[in-house]
């Protein structure tokens, strides 16, 4: 069968990144696949490209895919692009289609369920309301208040030292536009950002935290984005204080949310002890494929 790829213009630019896009069709102009390739344009992040492959099962084994990869990778070469990155479940045709694309598995996610229909609420609200010496929670929706910011901003470099496996995504540098941004684009999209913080009381400045991404009406699930917490203030147990407090919150705020979605890599042992004490369950894993250019 013969394919064509064609180029097209997307619109979206967002404080981010840009996107290119193409699309595989058949002769008789029926869609086969598309590609996405999100060109991070932020300081400290200007190497990396992150690709989205989909072609349609039937279509499968006709070279749709690696034409449109082609193209991609193609494309990232000639921006001046260092490392394109990708994610497929492990096991998948994705999976085995970036493997013979050149693409090496650099990091391991385990994603996980918590059910609220069934989660232990009063051992929640307990871990939620013990106190933890010499801090207080504070939380907030959408933007990060004004008397906050500059210790929020601050406390973004908790994630500097997340693991990451072997996967190059460079700096993310944190300012408070782009902080503001980031929740300006969630609300956009009609979802809800819930944080929830931990207080250093002798100094006033947050500690760590937690983010939440709640559909705007209320239902199906909830993503958890980010938990860190600053390394001075860490053994202390405010990941589970902060993320406790999280689902307490939701399931209050949220009485029609199905369940809260996280992921976590498998080099945060730390982080999956967490989840695993507060009942969320594990559904997949997924690797995060890297292609070095």
């Amino acid at each position: 069968m013969s394919l064509r790829i064609t180029a097209l213009t997307d619109p979206e630019e967002t404080s981010v990144g840009r996107r290119l896009a193409w699309l595989a069709s058949g002769p008789d102009g029926s869609p086969a696949g598309y590609a996405f390739l999100r060109l991070f344009t932020r300081a400290g992040q200007r190497h990396l490209a992150e690709l989205d492959i989909q072609v349609h099962p039937a279509e499968r084994r006709a070279r749709a895919g690696t034409l449109l990869l082609d193209a991609a990778v193609a494309a990232a070469r000639q921006d001046g692009r260092s490392t394109v990155i990708a994610q497929a479940e492990a096991g998948s045709p994705g999976a085995a289609f970036l493997t013979a694309g050149g693409f090496r598995a650099a990091l391991t996610l385990t994603y996980a369920r918590l059910p609220l229909t069934g989660a232990d609420l009063a051992a929640l609200t307990a871990l939620a309301e013990k106190p933890h010496p010499g801090y207080r929670l504070t939380a907030w929706e959408g933007t990060v208040p004004d008397e906050l910011a500059d210790t929020y901003v601050a406390s973004r470099r908790a994630m500097d030292d997340m693991p990451m496996g072997a996967v190059d995504y460079g700096t993310v540098v944190w300012d408070l536009d782009r902080v503001r941004a980031a929740a300006t684009a969630i609300s956009a999209r009609g979802d809800i950002l819930h944080t929830v913080a931990a207080v250093d009381r002798s100094d006033g400045a947050i500690a760590g935290f937690t983010e939440l991404v709640v559909p705007g009406d209320g239902s199906g699930d909830a993503q958890h984005y980010g938990t860190a917490v600053l390394p001075e203030h860490r053994g202390r147990g405010l990941a589970r204080w902060m993320k406790a407090a999280s689902i307490v919150q939701a399931r209050e705020r949220h009485p029609r949310l199905g369940g809260l979605l996280t992921d976590t890599a498998d080099n945060n042992p730390h982080m999956r002890r967490v989840n695993d004490e507060l009942g969320y369950l594990p559904t997949h894993t997924a690797h995060e494929y890297q292609l070095d250019l």
